[in-house]
């Protein structure tokens, strides 16, 4: 038999990487945001609450609020529509499945900067592949359209999110897809059941504990949005690209012109730390369902 102490032994480490890493710097974090501090110099001031207070009358608290929600959201219902109709698709037994596997993972180890950059393209007004294709199609009215303008850049932006995060909750749901057994399809075949019947009666119950866990990563992704919107918005990031973990940082170190409000930014990360852990403890209950075993 395992002793106690064996196991604090084993435990210990890790335990201590995680309080060092995590808890420590988060606590501090906590601290900090009760404070008029700059990061930069030893003069702090303790204000108490009034930073969360000065967060609720913040304009730009809320549109980088909005925004960080509506990735989570809006780019959420896109990405698993896409991820389950594909995985649908690619699971029925067509042919090139490790082919398919490549390409629309492809998007998510390309550098963000690069795949900004071609988006910067495809957007382009004069020259752009999209409103190219959009005039050969004869929309010309739509083809006039300035997407990287201030109503639609975030709209853009958040295509693109969507295209460059599908291919990797694809390749998790695939990956569910392939401990199925084989058995099981080819019993519902028999009994006359279609490639969509087979996904919603057989492939999702079998792959629902790989779908939450998805469900879970894609709310952290989300709610930590920082590097694309900022390749995405070059140099002097648009307001309408903010998001809280944008707003966090140019708070606390600027953008051409410094900032330093690093006790201001603390209170946002504070505020970022608990809207994620409270979607992601609700999104664990609201789907959580009995495990099936094969």
């Amino acid at each position: 038999m395992i002793s106690k102490r064996l196991i604090v032994s084993f435990l210990a480490p890790a335990t201590s990487i995680y309080f060092s890493l995590f808890l420590l710097p988060v606590l501090s974090t906590l601290v900090l945001s009760l404070y008029d501090w700059s990061g930069f110099t030893k003069a702090m001031t303790f204000i108490g609450f009034k930073n969360y207070v000065r967060l609720w009358f913040d304009p730009v608290f809320w549109l980088s609020l909005r925004n960080t929600l509506l990735i989570l959201t809006v780019g959420g219902v896109f990405v698993f529509a896409l991820a389950l109709l594909f995985t649908a698709l690619i699971g029925s037994g067509i042919r090139g499945k490790n082919l398919f596997r490549y390409l629309f993972y492809l998007p998510s180890v390309i550098p963000i900067v690069a795949v900004t950059a071609m988006w910067g393209y495809l957007y382009s007004p004069q020259v752009g592949l999209l409103n190219s294709v959009l005039r050969w199609l004869g929309f010309t009215n739509l083809s006039k359209t300035l997407w990287e303008s201030p109503d639609n850049i975030f709209w853009s932006m958040l295509a693109a999110i969507v295209w460059v995060s599908t291919g990797f909750f694809l390749i998790l749901m695939l990956a569910g897809t392939d401990k199925i057994p084989r058995e099981m399809y080819d019993a519902a075949e028999i009994d006359g059941a279609g490639i969509f019947q087979k996904f919603f009666y057989i492939t999702i119950p079998m792959i629902w504990d790989v779908i939450v866990i998805s469900f879970v990563i894609w709310i952290i992704a989300a709610m930590r949005t920082f590097e694309f919107p900022y390749a995405f918005g070059l140099i002097q990031i648009p307001q309408q690209l903010y998001t809280l973990g944008i707003y966090l940082f140019v708070m606390g170190f600027g953008h051409r012109e410094p900032i330093y409000q690093l006790g201001y930014a603390s209170a946002i990360g504070v505020v970022l730390l608990a809207l994620a852990f409270i979607f992601i403890v609700a999104a664990r209950q609201l789907l959580r369902r009995a495990s099936l075993e094969y």
